[in-house]
């Protein structure tokens, strides 16, 4: 098959790091190890690891942190791999392996979008629709699935667009795939950075006999260069899973897994997802604001949950062109609706410090103030 490069990663990959302002990145700001390790015996602890290989599902410290999130899992559910991408990988290589259908939310991240494009699966999309508030299509849904569906991937809260589903909705997914018999792939890695309440969304695991879900340390919890993921499953299906693992990363880092059994401690996660809401809550005002100050050149649903904005902007470029100004002429980088197949957007990051947030806006302003003084038309 033809190979359907990952446009969005390529591009924050080789950018994120040599930019100014980097407003790209989908979670909250990134904690310094000192913030993880507030005292001298946790230091210590860490020092004293072994640098073997730890347990290649994941470490059995680690697994029990991460069931205690998913009532009914024990560590036999949860397979522990590098970052959420893995999980989503394997997981899907696990399910498709006899080929067939793939059904995936959209817009989103086009992760499992492309691979089953490059692998010969048959792809199909149900849409958020912006008009309903970014709500799902459940007619489209029910619509596009059918006998020979595997799979139906959802993204919840929602990348980009920071939309979580209500009960309702999740319980009416449930049904559909129920009535195919399809699995749900559920990425959750927004869990815990809820802008508008303190309950955490709540994970499709327990809704329904045939759930994988995937999450990991990197959005909610300011962790992304632990490169900590997981995915719950059937123990079955999970041992499966493990097997693909076994052909690309074997493990994890054995660092990795000591720092997010630290993070995922009952003593120490609350304090991060309690930092990550105040950086998601901190910094929404001040982009809203900077939005609404462009006298209708942009819109924008509001995000439930997230350090991101899905904000639809009312101009007549297209949004990798306008991106790739910002690169060469203002050293910002944002992401392009393109890379979500949906251009005239942009996804923005809030989830910053609010002297570098402001800042990187600046210089976004100025090349939408030298655009609309060149001519270029509103849409």
């Amino acid at each position: 098959m033809p190979f359907v490069p990952f446009e969005l990663e390529r591009l924050l990959s080789t950018w994120e790091n040599l930019v100014e302002y980097n407003l790209s990145e989908s979670g909250v700001h990134p904690l310094a190890v000192r913030e993880l390790l507030d005292d001298a015996d946790a230091v210590e602890d860490l020092l004293a690891t072994s640098l073997n290989y730890p347990q290649v599902n994941g470490t059995v410290e680690l697994r029990e942190r991460i069931v205690a999130l998913y009532p009914g899992a024990t560590p036999d559910n949860v397979l522990v791999t590098v970052g959420c991408a893995e999980a989503n990988l394997v997981t899907l290589q696990t399910i498709m392996e006899a080929g067939g259908e793939l059904v995936k939310m959209l817009p989103n991240y086009l992760q499992l979008w492309g691979i089953g494009h490059s692998t010969g699966l048959t792809v199909k999309g149900f849409h958020l629709r912006e008009e309903r508030g970014w709500a799902p299509d459940l007619d489209e849904l029910a619509d596009v699935v059918s006998g020979t569906t595997k799979l139906i991937a959802v993204c919840n809260p929602n990348n980009p667009t920071g939309y979580t589903l209500t009960d309702g909705e999740m319980d009416a997914i449930v049904d559909v795939a129920a009535g195919s018999g399809a699995w749900i792939l559920a990425d959750e890695v927004y869990s815990g950075a809820e802008r508008l309440t303190d309950a955490q969304t709540p994970s499709f695991w327990g809704r329904y006999d045939k759930v994988l879900a995937t999450n990991s340390v990197s959005k909610a919890y300011g962790l992304p260069g632990l490169r900590i993921g997981w995915v719950v499953a059937p123990r079955g299906t999970i041992g499966q899973i493990w097997a693909r693992h076994d052909y690309t990363t074997i493990s994890a880092a054995a660092l990795s897994n000591k720092l997010a059994a630290i993070a995922l401690s009952p003593e120490v996660r609350p304090r991060l997802i309690q930092r990550g809401r105040s950086y998601v809550r901190r910094g929404f005002p001040i982009l809203d604001a900077w939005l609404e100050s462009h006298e209708g050149t942009f819109s924008l649903v509001p995000p439930r949950a997230g350090a991101i904005a899905f904000a639809r902007y009312h101009l007549d470029v297209n949004s990798t062109a306008l991106v790739e100004r910002l690169i060469r002429e203002k050293s910002v980088l944002i992401a392009p609706g393109d890379h979500f197949g949906a251009d005239h957007h942009l996804r923005i990051s809030y989830g910053l410090p609010p002297d570098y947030l402001e800042a990187g806006l600046d210089r976004i302003h100025e090349l939408i103030v030298e655009l609309q003084r060149s001519g270029v038309a509103r849409v």
